[in-house]
């Protein structure tokens, strides 16, 4: 991404509050905005790397944090955070399935101070995740919540399944993370008419994360015109993906760690730590 654009992003989102940015209202519980999901718009985007590293950098700041990949059908999570994946049957399938399982024989810790995962088993068959409705992810949401400090939700794109929908419905704040594609603003758009047509509240998801940013040029005003807010501009870092690749934290692990990425990251770190 320009320099000069970068630069145009910064000065926008600082007259904006962290409040205003999230679409969110001011409330006096600590935990009303534990829950935190991130939704894909649209290709070239990187989740998995984004939530590590802010999941590492949250943990810095003394807070316990649990992440959940919710990609039932192709999770990835365990390997950008060097966790061994589960067997199958065991992880975030065995939780759904029962309330009586142990959670903390399920929750993997990392090889960082306060961060943990909850992951599917990559070995799980698809339709072992058909017969879940939005009632066993709320219970499983609702017992993490009372563990953690924060939990970070990366969230399927896939609106006819539970852990999509399911994930946008009891997550207090929420984030596209979005490219330079032209159908990311109509992708948003899509899934938040689909979801508030069956009673969804979709006020929390009008913030956009754009990752993967290059010098290329793309109308940033067709997102803030269709109503929502840029928080972030991570820039395309070739180190940071093969890091992740590798399992291993960009922002921890790299000595050279590029400016406008840290910047930005650190940034959206900030708006969560400080609605705590």
């Amino acid at each position: 991404m320009a320099r000069q654009e970068i630069k145009r992003l910064e000065n926008a989102l600082k007259k904006i509050s962290a409040k205003e940015l999230m679409g969110i209202e001011v409330q006096d519980s600590k935990l009303i905005y534990s829950v935190v999901g991130f939704i894909p718009a649209c290709d070239f985007v990187d989740n998995a790397l984004l939530i590590s590293n802010l999941g590492y950098l949250l943990s810095q700041k003394g807070m316990n944090v649990c992440i959940v990949d919710l990609k039932v059908f192709y999770p990835n999570l365990y390997h950008a955070l060097d966790v061994e994946p589960n067997k199958r049957g065991n992880g975030l399938i065995k939780l759904l399935k029962s309330d009586k399982v142990d959670f903390r024989g399920e929750i993997q810790s990392t090889r960082y101070e306060r961060l943990y995962l909850l992951s599917p088993s990559p070995y799980d068959l698809m339709e072992e995740y058909y017969d879940f409705d939005f009632e066993h992810l709320e219970r499983v949401i609702a017992t993490l919540k009372q563990m953690f400090d924060i939990i970070l939700l990366d969230i399927p794109n896939n609106p006819p399944l539970e852990f999509c929908l399911g994930a946008m419905k009891y997550c207090h704040v929420g984030f596209f993370t979005a490219s330079e594609r032209v159908e990311a603003s109509r992708n948003m758009i899509k899934l938040l008419d689909h979801a508030a047509s069956i009673g969804i509240s979709t006020a929390k998801f009008t913030s956009v994360i754009l990752m993967n940013l290059q010098e290329i040029e793309f109308d940033y005003k067709v997102m803030n015109e269709a109503g929502f807010n840029i928080v972030a501009a991570l820039p395309l870092v070739k180190t940071a993906c093969a890091w992740s690749l590798e399992g291993r934290i960009y922002v921890k692990d790299n000595p050279l760690i590029n400016k406008y990425f840290k910047k930005e990251i650190e940034r959206l770190a900030d708006l969560l730590a400080d609605d705590r």
